[in-house]
């Protein structure tokens, strides 16, 4: 009898790298907002806007952070450094301007976008993981909906937006590898 490969299971490995990634990415999220409020304050422009953004990435931190517990999987070993880089590329966005922490906020949104869309599809070859997979596009939309507000608050007119927004979508991509790994 032959077996179909078509259709592999996600190993369990892989679904730890998914979910100990996933809260790093929104642990790093809460730390942006962090430190772009110590910045701005609370009468800042979009500062407001900012902080409804913080409380719902740390919504989505603490169901990672639960699910992370329930399971067993062990958190990022890069969890101090990405709680120190995400608060000063917050801070440093700031202290740049308004439109650049916005700018901030629309590359980081895009890539997680990103990433959590190549996640959904890998679940959704397996069927498996109906769960992680619910969780997974809740927050997809929800960080959908704050890029579309960073570049609604005027996130292209930051200096330089296309660099700045180039590195630090780079960035974001090199620290999902990372954190899936280490």
């Amino acid at each position: 009898m032959s077996r179909d490969n078509s259709n592999p299971k996600p190993l369990r490995p892989e679904i730890e790298r998914m979910i100990r990634v996933d809260q790093a990415g929104e642990f790093g999220a809460t730390r942006i907002y962090k430190g772009q409020l110590a910045v701005m304050g609370n009468r800042g422009p979009h500062s407001a806007e900012i902080a409804g953004m913080a409380e719902q990435e740390e919504g989505h931190r603490a169901r990672f952070d639960a699910m992370m517990a329930e399971r067993g999987v062990r958190p990022t070993a890069l969890q101090p450094f990405w709680s120190i880089a995400g608060y000063a590329l917050g801070a440093g966005t700031a202290l740049l301007g308004p439109e650049a922490a916005m700018a901030c906020t629309a590359a980081v949104e895009e890539e997680i976008d990103r990433h959590y869309s190549q996640q959904l599809d890998r679940l959704a070859e397996t069927g498996d993981e109906p769960e992680l997979s619910a969780m997974i596009e809740e927050f997809r939309e929800d960080e959908r909906e704050h890029r579309d507000a960073a570049l609604a608050a005027g996130a292209e007119r930051a200096p330089a937006y296309p660099v700045l927004s180039g590195l630090i979508r780079l960035g974001c991509r090199a620290a999902i590898k990372i954190s899936e790994r280490v």
